[in-house]
């Protein structure tokens, strides 16, 4: 038998055009459907928007409806209705959230308005958040007013005054002052309540600052000091001195 030749080439040629043929079918990237990403990314912020709302257990009450509805449209391939819906559920989520917070800093705004002596930093944070709540920024209040009632609440107390107590021993205390000399400030800062330093009753609530400026804590300490002669029922004229005169002592 002969050899061809020709049918060699042939082989070889089918076998190159396979070959090439081969190269061409390489798979392609998969193409992402712009619409169900879209959609997904919708139910995701709305799923997140409505975990922090539930988290302050403010959230009202069809918003997960709307949830449901943007899944099952998603499920089904209507991307257009997922991403409405998921959008929806989102922003009442977030309208939620803002008005949690919008009515927890109305409350705290009237606990740090009733502060007497605020500084100059802590009166700007304050006119801030009042901005922000008659604009209706929730967590923008909150956010200013939180840090501010941390600082104002660390910076006075109140004490109820309890059977054989004095001034002296109230000062002496080591969550007021660790000092029985700094009595005159408590005086000072509750000339409404006692008439006379050297009589307080059980039952009375006395307003402490634990951040006295250091002029007042050595006036104080000076006074306590230099006092003089005292009698209880009988305000003392140096105590009348160290007021200033406002407050009539009997």
């Amino acid at each position: 038998m002969k050899r061809s030749v020709f049918g060699g080439q042939l082989v070889a040629v089918i076998l190159v055009l396979g070959m090439l043929a081969g190269c061409a079918s390489t798979p392609k990237e998969p193409v992402v459907d712009q619409g169900s990403a879209e959609a997904d990314q919708a139910i995701a912020a709305a799923e997140a928007a409505i975990a922090k709302a539930k988290a302050n257990d403010w959230i009202w009450r069809d918003t997960e409806k709307f949830l449901k509805g943007a899944q099952d449209a998603a499920a089904k391939g209507d991307s257009g209705a997922a991403v409405s819906l998921a959008n929806k559920a989102r922003n009442q989520a977030e309208l939620a959230e803002n008005q949690y917070y919008l009515e927890q800093a109305k409350f705290m705004f009237s606990e740090a308005s009733a502060v007497q002596g605020l500084n100059a930093s802590q009166q700007n944070a304050l006119s801030e958040a009042d901005k922000a709540i008659k604009n209706a920024e929730g967590r923008k209040a909150y956010d200013l007013l939180t840090p501010l009632l941390v600082e104002i609440r660390a910076a006075s107390m109140q004490y109820e005054v309890v059977r054989g107590d004095s001034l002296w021993a109230i000062s002496a205390k080591p969550e007021t002052y660790n000092n029985p000399y700094q009595w005159p400030l408590i005086f000072k800062a509750n000339r409404d309540q006692i008439k006379d330093a050297d009589l307080i009753h059980p039952g009375q609530t006395f307003d402490v600052d634990r951040n006295p400026s250091a002029s007042d804590v050595e006036a104080a300490v000076n006074h306590a000091r230099n006092r003089g002669a005292w009698s209880i029922g009988m305000g003392e004229e140096s105590d009348r001195r160290y007021l200033g005169g406002s407050l009539q002592l009997q």
